[in-house]
C-alpha cells in the first residue's frame, strides 16, 4: 500500500507537464510545510469531478498523476510551489483528511517508448504546432506553437497531449492511454477534430462577413 498526500484540482495534470500552485487554504499550507521537510517532495493530483476546489466535500476522479516538486517559495505574495507531472496512479481508497486529503494508491505502469513510433511522433508534433498556431488566431492560449518539448520522446508525447487546448474529459481520456501508440493516436484524433472545428468556425465567420457586406 502506498499512501500519498493528494491535491484535488479543477485541472488535469499529465506526465511531463508543469504545474504551478498558489496555496492559501490552511490545510494545503500544512501540506506545503510537510513537503518542505521531505527529501523528494511529491503529492498526487486528481481532477475534481464535482464540487468546490476549496473547503473540501468535492467528488474526485480515481486516476491522477504524481507531481514532483521542483521549487517551494512565494508566488505573487502567496506561498506556492513549482512541480512537474511524473507517474500516473489509480486511487484504491480515500483516507480521512488529516488535515489534507490522503489516499491509498497503486502506480500505473509507465508507457514504454518504441523507436518505431518516431515518425508518428514527429508527424504529431508538426500537426500540434500547426493547430496551436491556428487556434491562437481565435484567442489567447496557455501554450504556443513554439513550446519547447523534452528530449525524451515519451515525455514529449505526453507534452504534445498536454499543450492541447481541450477540456478535462479529453485530458482524462489521454491520461488513461495504455500504450505510447495509443497516446499518439488519441492525441492525433483530438488534433484532427479540433482543426476541423476551427476550420468550420472560420468558414462560418467568413459567410457572416460576406452577408454583412
Amino acid at each position: 500500500m502506498t499512501v500519498m498526500p493528494m491535491f484535488p484540482l479543477s485541472t488535469v495534470l499529465l506526465p511531463g507537464m508543469p504545474l504551478s500552485l498558489r496555496i492559501f487554504e490552511e490545510r494545503y499550507l500544512k501540506l506545503l510545510g510537510d513537503l518542505i521537510a521531505e527529501e523528494n517532495p511529491e503529492f498526487g493530483v486528481v481532477l475534481i469531478e464535482k464540487g468546490p476546489e476549496v473547503g473540501g466535500g468535492e467528488k474526485r476522479l480515481p486516476i491522477g498523476t504524481l507531481a514532483s516538486v521542483i521549487d517551494i517559495g512565494t508566488l505573487d505574495q502567496f506561498y506556492g510551489l513549482e512541480s512537474v507531472g511524473s507517474q500516473r496512479f489509480r486511487v484504491n481508497a480515500w483516507l480521512p483528511d488529516d488535515p489534507y486529503p490522503m489516499a491509498d494508491i497503486d502506480f500505473l505502469p509507465d508507457l514504454i517508448w518504441d523507436d518505431s513510433l518516431m515518425p508518428a511522433r514527429i508527424h504529431l508534433e508538426s500537426q500540434v504546432r500547426k493547430l496551436l498556431a491556428f487556434a491562437s488566431e481565435f484567442g489567447d492560449l496557455q501554450y504556443g506553437a513554439d513550446t519547447e518539448l523534452s528530449d525524451d520522446p515519451m515525455d514529449a508525447c505526453w507534452q504534445l497531449a498536454g499543450v492541447l487546448p481541450v477540456g478535462q474529459l479529453d485530458q482524462i481520456d489521454l491520461l488513461n492511454s495504455q500504450s505510447a501508440d495509443e497516446l499518439i493516436s488519441r492525441t492525433y484524433e483530438i488534433v484532427t477534430t479540433l482543426d476541423k472545428t476551427l476550420q468550420e468556425m472560420m468558414s462560418q465567420q467568413g459567410r457572416q462577413d460576406d452577408q454583412n457586406l
